[in-house]
C-alpha cells in the first residue's frame, strides 16, 4: 500500500507554529539536559545490574546460547542460528537472515544475566515468526530510518546555521522533518522491545529447566526491566532534541 506524504497548508502551519512556540529555546535545552542525566543514570544502572547479575550462576548450568536455542525449539523455530558476535551488549536478532547474535559475555555464559539477554533475543525471533504487527512496521521504517539518520547528521547544525545568518528554513525544516522519522521509530521500538521481553520471561518461568528459582527469575525480569529503560530514555531523548529543533525552527519562523 502505497502512502502519500500530505502537504501542509499555511493553516496547518501556523497552527503548529503557535503550538510549538510556547516551547522556548531555554526550556527545551533544560529538557534535553534533565533527559541526559537521566539517561545517563538508567544506563549506568543497567550496566550495574547486568554486571551483577552475571556473576550469578544459573542453577541449570546452561549457557546463554544452550538458552537461545532451547526457547527457539520450544517455540518450533528450526530455521534461526544462535551465533556469538564480537563487542559487549552488541546482542541483537537479526531478521534478515534469522539469526539470534550474542555478544561473548551472554553466548558462552551460565549466569542469570546470559540467560535473560538470550531469551529476549529470542523473543525477537518469536516475533518474527508469528509475524507480529509491531516487529514487521519497525523492519520496514529501517531503510528510510537510515537515510533520516544520515540526514540529521548535517541538515540540523547546516541548517540552524543558514537560518541564522540567511533567515533561510528550507535545510532545517528537512533536517527536523528527518528527525521527527527517527524519533517516531525510537518509539515504535519500544512495544517491540517490551513485548520480547514479556515473552522471554513467560518462557523462563515455564521452564523449570532453565531457571530453578523464583529469585533467578526475578533477578532476570530485573535485568531486562532496566534494559528496556535504556529504550524509553533513548525515546525520550530523540523527543527532547526534536523539541529543541523544532522550537527554534517555529519560533524563527514568528
Amino acid at each position: 500500500m502505497l502512502f502519500e506524504i500530505p502537504v501542509l497548508n499555511n493553516i496547518t502551519m501556523n497552527h503548529l507554529s503557535f503550538i510549538i512556540g510556547y516551547i522556548g529555546y531555554n526550556s527545551a535545552w533544560f529538557l534535553m539536559i534533565v533527559v541526559a542525566i537521566v539517561s545517563f543514570i538508567v544506563q549506568w544502572r543497567f550496566k550495574s545490574k547486568f554486571n551483577r547479575y552475571a556473576e550469578i550462576g544459573l542453577l541449570s548450568g546452561l549457557s546463554g546460547k544452550e538458552v537461545a536455542e532451547k526457547m527457539l525449539r520450544d517455540n518450533n523455530i528450526y530455521d534461526v542460528q544462535v551465533i556469538s558476535v564480537e563487542g559487549q551488549l552488541t546482542d541483537h536478532y537479526n531478521p534478515e537472515n534469522k539469526t539470534v547474535n550474542l555478544s561473548p559475555d551472554v553466548y558462552y555464559s551460565k549466569s542469570v544475566a546470559a540467560a535473560a539477554v538470550a531469551a529476549h533475543e529470542c523473543g525477537h525471533a518469536v516475533q518474527h515468526a508469528r509475524a507480529y504487527a509491531w516487529l514487521s512496521m519497525r523492519s520496514s521504517l529501517v531503510p528510510v530510518i537510515n537515510v533520516a539518520s544520515t540526514l540529521t547528521q548535517w541538515t540540523l547544525f547546516i541548517g540552524v546555521m543558514l537560518l541564522i545568518f540567511t533567515h533561510n528554513v528550507f535545510v532545517l525544516a528537512i533536517g527536523v522533518g528527518a528527525l521527527a522519522l527517527v524519533t517516531l521509530f525510537s518509539f515504535i521500538t519500544l512495544p517491540v522491545e517490551f513485548d520480547a521481553s514479556q515473552r522471554a520471561l513467560a518462557w523462563l518461568n515455564n521452564n523449570y529447566t532453565v531457571m530453578q528459582t523464583r529469585e533467578e527469575h526475578e533477578q532476570a525480569k530485573d535485568a531486562l526491566w532496566w534494559a528496556a529503560m535504556t529504550y524509553v530514555v533513548a525515546a525520550l531523548s530523540s523527543l527532547a532534541t526534536l523539541l529543541y529543533y523544532a522550537s527554534f525552527l517555529f519560533n524563527r519562523r514568528n
